[in-house]
C-alpha cells in the first residue's frame, strides 16, 4: 500500500505571507502527513516570504526541500523544475494561497491504492472570499474518466491546486511546458490523450481564496489568449471537434470584451455552483 507523497508548492513575490503559511500548515496538518515539501521559490522573494520558508525549514528539519530559481520563469516552468526534485512517485499540488482540508491526501491516496491505474485524482473546491467560512461558490467536476475526457471539450475537468499525480506520467507527457497561463489544461489535456486513467473525488477537498485579482486576470488578454491557444492544440490533438473550438474562442473573447460585472454574474451563473 503506497503512503508516502511529496507536495509541490511555487512561490513568487507577490505573494502574502499569511496566505503562505495558510497554505503550508495545512498541508502539515493532513491526516496523512507528507513525506517531503517541495517548494520552488520562482525568483527573488519578499522578506516576509523568505522568513516563512527559513521559520519551517527549522521548524521540520528534513521535511522541506527549497528549489530556488535565478529569475521569474512563471508557474508550469517553475513547477517542471520542482518536480524534478520531488523523491515520490506520487505528487499533491498546492497553490500557495489556499488550505487543503484535513483528510484531502489520505482519500486521493486510497484512491491510487484502490486502482493502480489511476494517473490523476482530483477533487471538487469550494471558493471563498476574505475568510475561509465565507464559502460563495463550489466548482464541481466530473468524477469518472469518460466523462473527464467529454469534458475537457470545452473545459478543464480538474481543479488543478486539488490534484495528486504521478509523477513519471506527468514527466512522460512531457510536463507544464513554457507556456505562462493555462499551462495545467494544456498538460492534462495531453496525459488524457496519452492514455493517462483519471477520475475526480466527489468532495470539495480544498478551500479555494477567490478575490477581485481572479476576475481581472481572466479578463487579460494573456489570459483570453493562452485559452484559445489551448484549446487549438486540444483540437489538433483531435480531443475536440471545430464546433467545440468556435465555442470556446466566442465565449473567451466574450469575456475578454465584456464588463466585469457581466464576467462575474456569467462565472458565478454558468462555470460555479453558487452556495
Amino acid at each position: 500500500m503506497e503512503s508516502k507523497y511529496s507536495v509541490l508548492m511555487s512561490i513568487y513575490k507577490k505573494e502574502k505571507a499569511e496566505y503562505f503559511v495558510e497554505s503550508i500548515e495545512s498541508m502539515i496538518k493532513q491526516t496523512l502527513m507528507p513525506d517531503e515539501i517541495v517548494i520552488v521559490k520562482d525568483g527573488d522573494l519578499t522578506k516576509e516570504l523568505e522568513e516563512v520558508i527559513v521559520n519551517y525549514i527549522d521548524k521540520y528539519p528534513g521535511l522541506f526541500n527549497i528549489v530556488s530559481l535565478k529569475v521569474n520563469v512563471g508557474l508550469g516552468r517553475a513547477l517542471d523544475e520542482g518536480l524534478k526534485h520531488c523523491q515520490n512517485e506520487l505528487v499533491a499540488r498546492m497553490d500557495t494561497d489556499d488550505i487543503s482540508l484535513p483528510n484531502r491526501c489520505k482519500l486521493q491516496i486510497g484512491q491510487f491504492n484502490e486502482n493502480p491505474e489511476l494517473c490523476i485524482v482530483g477533487t471538487m473546491i469550494d471558493e471563498f472570499y476574505d475568510v475561509p467560512d465565507n464559502v460563495t461558490s463550489s466548482r464541481v467536476v466530473p468524477t469518472t474518466n469518460d466523462a473527464i475526457y467529454k469534458f475537457m471539450k470545452r473545459r478543464s475537468p480538474f481543479n488543478h491546486p486539488t490534484v495528486m499525480y504521478k509523477k513519471s506520467e506527468v514527466i512522460r507527457c512531457g510536463g507544464y511546458g513554457k507556456m505562462r497561463r493555462k499551462q495545467d489544461l494544456d498538460l492534462f489535456s495531453r496525459m488524457i490523450n496519452n492514455g493517462c486513467y483519471a477520475q475526480n473525488i466527489n468532495q470539495s477537498l480544498l478551500l479555494f481564496r477567490s478575490n477581485e485579482d481572479n476576475f481581472k486576470r481572466r479578463k487579460s488578454w494573456s489570459y483570453c489568449k493562452s485559452y484559445i491557444d489551448v484549446q487549438y492544440e486540444i483540437w489538433k490533438r483531435g480531443h475536440c471537434s471545430l464546433s467545440d473550438l468556435s465555442f470556446v474562442t466566442t465565449g473567451q473573447l466574450v469575456m475578454f470584451l465584456a464588463p466585469m460585472r457581466l464576467l462575474k454574474k456569467v462565472s458565478n451563473k454558468y462555470l460555479r455552483n453558487m452556495n
